[in-house]
């Protein structure tokens, strides 16, 4: 039998929420819904184990960080930085989100159905095994993927409204894959545009599925789309702007 909880969290402050949502979780709790969510930050921060959490509402920043296992869906919009410095687990977002998606994540997936903010993906990092995914159905404004150390960051730009700048700004590591063409003047020092061999697409398009699936969407268009895969020039994209002794 499912363990549900359910919270009211209309006008609480963020500490006593996110305490109760802890509580149920530590307890056993499967699924644990917040309802009436305005504002209120750190929902899911450094939760562990496999519970889902449905937040309806707009939670506020830095949702889900240090998150490693749950599985937090946001039924509207999020504000900035979802993600960030996640472990594992998932994010599951059917509005938009703010900047900094994804902040330094370390593993997992963050699936945002709409657009995000500036800066999305900025120092996404990997190790190992352990390779985070961020995955936007929208678009995303500029320094996307900025300093990105690892992982896998995809655009899908279902709207055509991907005008972002400044791509890939001291990106070392990982990998932006963006649907449609993307005009070198919008990359950053430090990026440069490689083919998208039939590898990659097969590596990417299990990931594209689950996307589709989360969401409602046909995956075939998306899956038979043309991209623009953007990696690292260099593993030290500023080592020539530093003097040293």
């Amino acid at each position: 039998m499912v363990k549900l909880v359910t919270i009211d969290a209309k006008g609480m402050h963020y500490t006593p929420l996110n305490q109760q949502v802890r509580r149920a979780v530590e307890d056993g709790a499967d699924e644990v819904v917040v309802q009436n969510v305005l504002g209120q930050r750190f929902i899911g921060d450094g939760l562990k184990g496999d519970a889902t959490i449905h937040v309806y509402g707009v939670p506020g920043g830095d949702l889900a960080m240090f998150m490693s296992g749950p599985t937090v869906i946001v039924h509207g919009n999020a504000e900035h930085a979802p993600g960030n410095t996640m472990d594992a687990g998932k994010v599951v977002i059917h509005g938009s989100a703010g900047d900094a998606v994804a902040h330094s994540m370390r593993g997992g997936k963050v699936f945002i159905r709409g657009n995000i903010g500036y800066r999305g993906g900025i120092h996404m990092k990997q190790y190992e095994a352990q390779r985070p995914i961020l995955v936007v159905g929208g678009s995303a404004q500029t320094f996307l993927g900025e300093y990105m150390a690892g992982g896998l960051l995809i655009v899908l730009d279902l709207d055509g409204a991907m005008k972002a700048r400044g791509i890939g700004s001291g990106i070392h590591g990982g990998e932006i894959i963006i649907r449609g063409d993307v005009d070198d003047a919008c990359l950053a020092a430090g990026a440069k545009k490689v083919p998208l061999t039939d590898e990659d697409r097969r590596r990417i398009a299990p990931v594209i599925r689950e996307f589709a699936g989360d969401f409602g969407l046909d995956p075939e268009p998306l899956l038979n789309a043309d991209y623009t895969r953007i990696v690292p020039a260099s593993a030290r994209p500023f080592a020539g702007k530093y003097t040293w002794e």
